[in-house]
């Protein structure tokens, strides 16, 4: 017996064995293995296919987002630029009518002061009128106190009366 040469009834023994375990792998052990490789690779290639979905979504979101900021950036600015020409509107518009109402006070005010002063040369014509009527009446009193002043007065009216009428 040679230890590098096996013995005839030795190698078909382990022959057989060994095709036996071949067959029962192949029969029974490969297929079940093959058919898990294929559900790994199906569920692989589903996962990357879903990962390429959702990177593309993710893509489009961030793009839909950057549009939407964008939108939103150009509708503040629309809107401050709205609110300043507003604000511009309003203050224009309150000054005219600030003006307006000041030249409202100012022409009652004139108007109030034309008015007094009338009053006032009216209240002193009054007055001048009733001083000269009064001087008039002391200075005719002391000058007429006798008849024969009062006589001649009272010719002298009577002929200017006359003149006129005629």
């Amino acid at each position: 017996m040679n230890i590098l040469i096996p013995d005839s009834g030795l190698l078909f023994w382990m022959t057989l064995s060994f095709g036996i375990v071949v067959f029962v792998l192949v029969k029974f052990g490969f297929p079940v293995i093959l058919k898990m490789l294929a559900e790994r690779k199906y569920y692989i290639d589903e996962s990357l296919l879903m990962a390429d979905k959702a990177r593309a979504e993710l893509d489009t979101v961030k793009s839909e987002g950057e549009l939407i900021i964008e939108n939103a950036k150009k509708e503040y600015k629309k809107i401050m630029n709205d609110a300043v020409i507003l604000k511009e509107s309003m203050i224009k518009d309150a000054k005219e009518k600030a003006k307006i109402e000041t030249q409202k006070l100012i022409e009652e005010a004139r108007i109030e002061i034309l008015h007094e002063k009338n009053d006032a040369i009216r209240d002193i014509r009054k007055q001048v009128a009733v001083l000269s009527v009064d001087i008039a009446e002391k200075v005719l009193r002391e000058k007429l106190s006798q008849k024969s002043e009062q006589k001649a007065l009272l010719n002298r009216l009577i002929d200017d009366i006359s003149f006129t009428e005629s």
